[in-house]
């Protein structure tokens, strides 16, 4: 596929890395050398330099023969204004980074088709459904609904002391046979572990697992952890993701007791109006001093979204030593979210891979129906359908010479999903649920 990106910030080059790995023609438009150096020098794709909103330079990166165009430079106007002339240049798909949620809404008088856009990506939404995923998940790192939520799949850290500490995953899958399960990744010390039935876990591991929601309590328990729900939760940081987060959180089933510290008093006051089951304090959400004396070490969660990442990571450090619950930290740098695993903060959002995560999965929904990177190592869970020319038809899974760095772990037949075992064969049409090693991917679409 023939794929322009406009913009070679983060979630450019995240996006550019990702295609060119699965061999796609990329080429990478930004009118900044500085950026466009880094992509040349670290990714296989094209590079043109000059503004995405000039006519002669979208037609001289390729727009005329481009499948799929994404516009995700920093600006809103530039990534519109990008998206209605590739349109009439002849790109067949293009998707943008906007910001503004002003075109997504009903009663919008211009619709984003009008200007040329098949699909907005908006990264703060994303963000905030990230971490609103985890929240309502006390004990995991990631959740990820699968099969229309029939399944889940969910990381967890396992803990000293724990039930599964010291075996291995044979011995799992025997004592525990009545609760279907697979585990489809092991995050060791940074290294990401693609288990075979003789791995066995270790205290301080990170692990992957897929099984029907309904069993899920098990295996949290399993790992050393609880799952009491969580009530009370402080936002740190009242901007764009704090907003979201709270009004998902203000909606949900649960009545959670919600505090937002936002430093602009203009805006707290804001939130506070827009938001009445809210409690807004205007004040310094880096500021620990100010965390202590509104009680973070009284809350199950805290959440710190403020645009200073390093921050952000530092309060959450301080409200984990105050013994709260869950904490998750929103960054946009990448080479940060593996510092979860190993400093104690349950969960990093990457705000920047929220959004690249969300065009990739678009960019792939002819054939995968969902493509999710997870958080902290270099894998994707991928649904894809087993069409009638699939290699692996009618044979059980044990008898499959899969590839090296895939994983089946699950499969959807009409209604009824089950967990993949040995035994299991896949038929036509069936939904497969697979993890792959991004340099795997291209190997699950020639199996598929």
């Amino acid at each position: 596929m023939k794929i322009l990106i406009a913009g070679a910030g983060e979630v450019g080059y995240e996006l550019g890395k990702v295609l060119s790995e699965e061999k796609h023609d990329v080429t990478v438009l930004d009118a900044r050398q500085s950026c466009l150096d880094r992509v040349s020098e670290r990714l296989d794709v094209l590079i043109v330099k000059g503004n995405a909103t000039s006519p002669k330079t979208l037609v001289k990166a390729g727009a005329g023969k481009a499948d799929l165009m994404v516009a995700v430079t920093s600006s809103d106007e530039v990534n519109i204004i990008a998206s209605m002339m590739a349109k009439r240049l002849g790109v067949n798909k293009v998707i943008a980074r906007v910001r503004n949620d002003e075109l997504t809404q009903s009663d919008s008088p211009i619709s984003p088709s009008e200007l040329g856009i098949d699909l907005i990506i908006h990264p703060e939404e994303a963000a905030a459904t990230d971490i609103f995923q985890l929240v309502k998940r006390a004990s995991a790192s990631d959740v990820v609904p699968l099969a229309d939520g029939q399944l889940q799949l969910i990381g967890l850290r396992i803990e000293a002391g724990s039930e599964v500490a010291g075996k291995n995953l044979e011995e799992l899958a025997l004592n525990y046979i009545d609760v279907p399960f697979r585990v489809v990744a092991i995050l060791r010390r940074g290294t990401t572990i693609i288990p075979r039935g003789y791995n066995q876990l270790m205290a301080m591991d990170h692990i992957f697992i897929i099984s029907k929601t309904e069993n899920l309590k098990t295996f949290i328990k399993l790992t050393g952890h609880t799952d009491q729900p969580l009530k009370k939760i402080l936002i740190a940081g009242g901007n764009e993701v704090g907003r979201l987060l709270a009004d998902k959180l203000s909606k949900d089933s649960i009545n959670w007791q919600i505090k937002l510290i936002e430093p602009h008093l203009g805006s707290a006051i804001n939130l506070a109006n827009e938001n009445r089951n809210l409690l807004v304090l205007n004040g310094d959400p880096t500021d620990p001093n100010l965390l202590v004396t509104e009680g973070v070490q009284e809350m199950d969660a805290f959440v710190s979204v403020t645009n200073d990442e390093e921050s952000n990571i530092i309060s959450c450090l301080m409200a984990k030593h105050l013994e709260v619950k869950k904490t998750v930290a929103l960054v946009s740098k990448s080479q940060y979210v593996p510092l979860s695993q190993t400093i104690g903060i349950d969960a990093i959002v990457n705000i920047k891979s929220s959004a690249s995560d969300e065009i990739h999965r678009q960019i792939r929904q002819v054939m995968m129906l969902t493509v999710k990177a997870l958080h902290g190592i270099k894998a994707e869970i991928i649904e894809v359908i087993a069409g009638k020319n699939c290699k692996v038809l009618n044979n059980p899974i044990h008898k499959i010479e899969l590839p090296e760095g895939i994983v089946i772990g699950a499969i959807v037949r009409g209604s009824e999903s089950m967990i993949a075992t040995g035994d299991t064969t896949i038929q036509k049409d069936d939904r497969v649920i697979i993890l792959a090693l991004p340099n795997a991917i291209e190997k699950v679409e020639q199996l598929f």
